[in-house]
């Protein structure tokens, strides 16, 4: 059996696509942006990137995950960027808890929004995304 993985993200303000397309390169798979709507191949390991924005998750995102197959992704980590870098997924957790997609983690990375927190994500906020990466696949076996 092929082991795959898959990378999507969404993004208001760039920086959520730029972890993704970081850790697609280490990773050596390509990000999708949930907004193409192109349909999910089995995968075995799903990496969602995004983040919070006024303390909610954007709604695309939510979608997204709504529309999911369990039979075709059957585990999920998260990549979520925030500017307090204290508030993960909630909302997400929860539709995929009800829909029985196992969450395996959930990485905080600093966000920025207008002048707070500018800067992110910089380059230690990249290699701790690029380093959750390669540990939730290592931990798979994949």
């Amino acid at each position: 059996m092929i082991n795959k993985i898959g990378i999507v993200y969404a993004s208001k303000t760039g920086h959520c696509k730029k972890i993704a397309k970081a850790i697609g390169k280490t990773l050596n798979i390509e990000p999708k942006n949930i907004k193409d709507n192109s349909s999910l191949e089995d995968m075995d390991l799903l990496f969602i990137v995004s983040g919070i924005y006024g303390g909610e998750s954007l709604p695309e995102v939510l979608k997204f995950a709504e529309n999911l197959d369990k039979n075709k992704v059957k585990k999920v980590a998260l990549i979520t960027s925030s500017t307090s870098k204290k508030k993960g997924q909630g909302n997400l957790l929860k539709i995929l808890e009800e829909k029985n997609i196992q969450v395996v983690d959930e990485l905080l990375s600093q966000g920025s929004f207008l002048i707070m927190k500018f800067g992110h994500p910089n380059r230690q906020d990249i290699k701790e995304a690029d380093d959750f990466a390669i540990r939730i696949r290592k931990a798979m076996g994949i």
